[in-house]
């Protein structure tokens, strides 16, 4: 089986390559044809890539970010089309983000581009149950052109390391900065703790990343640090440091779809987690895996922290349960399996 990865996808991104390095391991072929030139430049470029295959291949993947590439894909290709939506533009920029107003031409425009790709397909991507079925409620989409599979994390960049003993307890979160992370709440929880001698490292850059420095600073606290994004070999040596690490905690609608790559990043660090108790998350994980607590709670955070500091043992259990869940169900090679199964539905 040979399959076009097409479009004008980050090839580094980890849901891009933990699928891509997961067909290979399943032993499928993958020709990448991509190009991320602005404008209509992309557009031109992979035709021209795309003739020198159209014969070479037998199912198209369009990776993440694609709703501007699927109708042209569907233009110039006859093969089979999966696309790796892996979120809704329209949900992403107007509800979570909010960086779209509700009604504009904009958020109109993002809604359409979602429909329009969706529909095209033939066999769409999401990371969740949740999320498909909240894109074919919206979109009017039938649930039976979706299939899930997990984010997953690269076990050839996270993989369990002797702790880095940093000589405090430390707390560890690493992510962009949008709301459904909820920040907000992983400061306020740590102004909570700030009496039991733990620190917080709090690793990315992004939307509200100013909004939460000043939260911050306004929370007189003296056991938060911020540092930005390095190398992902940068951050997995940070996670090594960690005692705990977090997921995520807002409370858009948006976070109750999504398990962000950050929990299978750690999972697979054998690391004890914390994140918000969701509808997403219980798809796969149970109160053995993770320690579950409320979303939008800094108290319920704090009090799941103190809990973990004050029991060593726990602190175990859950991350041996959390590191056997995320390599029975979400490794590279285990969901390109999954994938593989699924193309091979449209041959």
């Amino acid at each position: 089986m040979r399959v076009l990865y097409f479009g004008s996808y980050n090839p580094d991104y980890s849901r891009n390559r933990v699928l891509i390095d997961g067909l290979k391991q399943n032993d499928v072929e993958v020709i990448e044809c991509r190009d991320d030139s602005p404008g209509i430049g992309k557009f031109i470029k992979l035709y021209q890539k795309h003739r020198r295959l159209k014969n070479k291949y037998d199912v198209m993947v369009v990776g993440f970010l694609g709703q501007q590439i699927v109708p042209f894909a569907k233009l110039i290709s006859r093969k089979p089309i999966v696309f790796d939506a892996f979120l809704s533009l329209y949900d992403s920029n107007v509800f979570d983000r909010k960086t779209v107003r509700a009604g504009s031409l904009r958020a109109f425009y993002y809604w359409v581009l979602d429909w329009l790709s969706m529909r095209l397909a033939d066999i769409v991507l999401f990371d969740t149950d949740q999320h498909i079925q909240y894109a074919s409620e919206e979109f009017g989409i039938k649930t039976r052109k979706f299939r899930r599979i997990w984010i997953g994390a690269r076990d050839s960049v996270f993989y369990p390391m002797p702790q880095l003993n940093s000589g405090k307890f430390l707390i560890v979160f690493h992510g962009s900065f949008i709301p459904l992370q909820g920040i907000e709440y992983i400061l306020r929880a740590a102004k909570i703790c700030q009496k039991d001698d733990i620190e917080f490292l709090i690793i990315g850059d992004g939307q509200e990343k100013k909004k939460m420095v000043e939260l911050s600073d306004k929370l007189g606290l003296k056991n938060v640090e911020f540092t930005d994004f390095m190398s992902q070999e940068w951050i997995r040596e940070n996670i090594a440091k960690a005692d705990v690490c977090l997921g995520i905690f807002g409370n858009t609608q948006k976070t109750q779809r999504v398990i962000p790559n950050k929990v299978y990043e750690c999972l697979a660090m054998k690391k004890p987690i914390v994140t918000a108790n969701t509808p997403a998350v219980r798809e796969l994980f149970n109160e053995g895996d993770l320690i579950l607590v409320e979303p939008a709670n800094p108290e319920s955070l704090a009090d799941a922290i103190l809990r973990l500091k004050q029991d060593p043992a726990l602190m175990n259990k859950i991350a041996a349960n959390g590191y056997e869940k995320f390599k029975n169900n979400a490794s590279p090679l285990i969901l390109g399996g999954k994938f593989k199964d699924i193309i091979n539905e449209l041959e």
